[in-house]
């Protein structure tokens, strides 16, 4: 059970009037102490209770080529008991507005809702309601809100510190329009200042801004690779990082001889290519579970708001070499 002072800042009320009711519900057996300094522990009553189950919809922007993990967390809330249900905006990033998001929480009633890969701007609606949220991956950073993401930045950094130590100057990272939103989250800043803190100037060339659209995606390499051409690509998701690949390749460039490819993810069809595919790795299960074990601990009445972030690790595979 979360202690009195946390309870007391949770639901706004006096800490005396929250351990008068914890003492209450110890009395009746459904609490049991766990001494000095511990916190009490929940009993489920012989009459054969079970913590509740959850009603958990999953809100995303859209159901396209990317990866994801739907079965997975599925699989993961089911296996805690839990009912799942996806939700998709029936709406681009673009037009959000409020009243939007209500009528979408108001058609798909849930006792706590997943947001996975959203914006922050819908990260920021959803941590103001009252149902708990918990953030699977976006840029969730402050808010008061549970979640879980790769942390990537670290092998951004060794990624990009390999490229310049071999001679690139010309890097563009490629991001979906969510992550191009500003504020910028963590990781394209993490972009930025590493370029700026090795004398390379940044802007749009760095940073394009493109529809997220397979057309849109292809006007902007031919736009990039019309003048002064790129000699390293920063790719977001793997089925983006082969759209990218195959788009060069009409075009006769290839890597690494034209121009180094990074993936921002990892795949498993990248054991299977070659030349390997230089990408950030890190493993999924480790952030997935957290939504299992979170969604646990609300059927037991605890709404922690922690947040996860394991550290990815960059892969050189046989996509980097130097610049042209």
């Amino acid at each position: 059970m979360p202690g009195r002072d946390r309870l007391a800042r949770e639901l706004g009320i006096n800490p005396k009037t929250v351990e008068a009711a914890l003492n209450l519900l110890e009395a009746e057996g459904l609490l049991v102490a766990g001494g000095a300094g511990r916190r009490r522990g929940i009993v489920l009553p012989e009459t054969g209770l079970t913590p509740a189950r959850l009603r958990v919809a999953i809100l995303h922007f859209s159901t396209d080529a990317g990866v994801t993990y739907n079965d997975r967390l599925r699989r993961i809330l089911a296996d805690s008991g839990h009912e799942a249900s996806f939700v998709r905006l029936p709406f681009a990033l673009g037009d959000l507005l409020p009243g939007r998001l209500e009528r979408t929480t108001q058609d798909n009633p849930a006792d706590a809702w997943v947001l996975a890969s959203v914006s922050r701007e819908v990260l920021q609606w959803f941590a103001m309601r009252p149902e708990p949220v918990f953030a699977l991956f976006g840029n969730m950073a402050g808010l008061p809100i549970a979640g879980a993401a790769p942390n990537h930045v670290p092998a951004l950094l060794a990624a990009m510190r390999r490229l310049i130590s071999i001679g690139h100057r010309r890097i563009v990272l490629l991001v979906r329009e969510n992550q191009r939103t500003r504020p910028l989250g963590k990781f394209c800043t993490a972009f930025h200042t590493e370029l700026e803190a090795n004398a390379i100037a940044t802007g749009p060339y760095n940073f394009p801004d493109w529809k997220d659209t397979p057309a849109g995606l292809r006007r902007c390499l031919d736009s990039l690779f019309g003048v002064s051409p790129p000699t390293a690509l920063i790719i977001d998701e793997p089925f983006l990082f082969a759209a990218v690949q195959q788009h060069l390749a009409r075009r006769g460039l290839l890597a690494p001889e034209h121009v180094s490819l990074v993936c921002i993810d990892n795949d498993p069809s990248f054991s299977w290519l070659h030349p390997s595919i230089a990408h950030l790795a890190w493993n999924p299960d480790q952030v997935l579970s957290k939504v299992g074990s979170w969604a646990e601990k609300l059927a037991r009445g605890e709404n922690h708001r922690r947040q996860y972030f394991p550290k990815a690790k960059f892969v050189e595979g046989g996509t980097i070499g130097p610049a042209p």
